[in-house]
């Protein structure tokens, strides 16, 4: 599974997290709210039903009586969802609200205390019902006192104070999402100047992540160091066992040129092609192996130095003239006296050698080399009128090792050569079709490669 965001994952986190804490807030108080509502109620309906337990009389004939209503105008009202009654074996007395209704009988109210509960009332209403059972009178009739208010209007101020409350802890669980975002930032910032310490890396693989790190990141910088020197100790060991291989082989191959030379000279012609194209093959691969060691070397180089481009083609130019296939050809070359780019001469040598050469190899009659420079970048570019090379066959063209002429005297390996030179100098290599017929091999180098940024 992909892995995503960590900071994403923190804060969608933390905002669930607080959501939830919130939400479970919400609940509680709102219950605790409407436990709050009903003892409030409950101490209110106790004062009624004192009030009113102090003024019952019950007359000869067992009927209970007042002296004094409550004052309460609820209790006045039909329907008004505050009742009382207080009943007899022999009668009941209640309240005008009750009109026409009564409430419930009681088999579970005390003497000594009241008794609270929750029951279906009048006009198909719940009722919050306080009750007990006094004596008026010494040896008299006991008397059923109750009090009731309709739960419903607990309910309503429990809603509205959840609304209330529910719009409070909204706005609350922004800014407590605020302030998370607020820690992950903080938290994370380390760790963001950690990856901008491996981007400098990873330009330059001589440079080490900072030791001045927060203590829990420190592990971490740590293992990517020795990591990054245990690489750099495998690459250099690496790069001297390719070079030494190649460099020895560069003796036995000349005494097999030689070898070939001899055979020739004695009517062996035939034995001398096998032996040549073999030394050839072998040639290329040494060749090529150098050429990657060069752009490894390249790569771990720590600054990047500028070269005036024109003297340096000029040169190649006049050592591919004098060779066989480079004499037969025109080399048309414009380059701006100017032209600088972001690469060492050496470097640029090499590169542009291996470019020049394989455009005369395949070039029927000219080859063109431009130069170009803009505010964004400069470019170098080499095109012939050969055969050129097919779109799908490009990439295997700048494949290390691709060979895209089996057949024939070249080796197939300096594109791949200069592919590897282009990308360790930070240039971007493109093949395209020529204007001349051929190929086009293109390399622009973005000029910030020229303010002493590292090489990749």
């Amino acid at each position: 599974m992909k892995a995503g965001s960590l900071r994403v994952r923190l804060l969608l986190g933390a905002a669930v997290a607080v959501f939830l804490a919130l939400a479970a807030a919400w609940l509680a108080m709102t219950l605790l709210f409407e436990r709050h509502l009903e003892h409030r109620a409950e101490a209110d309906l106790i004062r009624d039903g004192t009030q009113l337990a102090a003024s019952i009389a019950v007359n000869k004939d067992g009927v209970p009586t007042l002296r004094r209503e409550p004052d309460d105008a609820r209790f006045a009202e039909p329907a008004s969802g505050l009742y009382w009654q207080v009943s007899t074996q022999r009668g009941s007395l209640q309240s005008r609200s009750l009109w026409d209704e009564s409430l419930p009988a009681s088999a579970v109210a005390k003497a000594g205390d009241w008794s609270t509960r929750f029951v279906p009332g009048p006009f198909e209403k719940e009722l919050l019902l306080v009750e007990r059972i006094v004596r008026p009178e010494r040896g008299g009739l006991d008397v059923l006192l109750q009090v009731g208010l309709e739960n419903a209007s607990l309910h309503r101020a429990r809603d509205e104070f959840g609304d209330e409350l529910a719009l409070f802890l909204a706005l609350l669980w922004l800014i407590l999402s605020a302030a998370a975002w607020a820690q992950v930032e903080l938290g994370l910032r380390p760790l963001s100047a950690v990856r901008n310490e491996v981007e400098a890396l990873k330009r330059n693989p001589r440079e080490r992540l900072s030791t001045t790190h927060a203590k829990e990141i420190e592990p971490l910088t740590r293992a990517i160091n020795e990591l990054a020197d245990a690489r750099e100790r495998d690459l250099a060991r690496a790069r001297r066992r390719a070079a030494d291989l190649a460099h020895a082989l560069k003796t036995p191959l000349a005494a097999l040129a030689a070898q070939s030379r001899r055979a020739r000279t004695t009517g062996a012609a035939e034995a001398a092609d096998g032996l040549d194209r073999a030394i050839a093959a072998a040639n290329a691969a040494v060749d090529g192996e150098l050429a990657r060691s060069r752009a490894a070397a390249i790569r771990a180089a720590p600054t990047v130095s500028t070269s005036v481009a024109l003297p340096l083609i000029d040169s190649i130019v006049g050592v591919v003239e004098r060779t066989e296939s480079g004499a037969l050809l025109v080399f048309d070359v414009n380059v701006p006296d100017a032209l600088t780019i972001p690469v060492a001469a050496e470097d640029l040598l090499e590169l542009m050698g291996a470019l020049i050469e394989n455009a005369a190899r395949y070039a029927r009659r000219r080859v063109q080399i431009n130069g170009s420079a803009s505010l964004q970048q400069s470019e170098l570019s080499v095109e012939d009128d050969g055969p050129g090379i097919d779109a799908e066959l490009i990439a295997q063209a700048i494949a290390r090792g691709g060979r895209l002429d089996e057949i024939g005297s070249g080796h197939g390996l300096g594109l791949a050569i200069a592919s590897d030179l282009a990308e360790a100098t930070r240039g971007r290599l493109a093949l395209t079709r020529s204007a001349l017929g051929g190929l086009k091999v293109s390399i622009a180098w973005p000029l910030a490669a020229a303010d002493g940024a590292t090489a990749i």
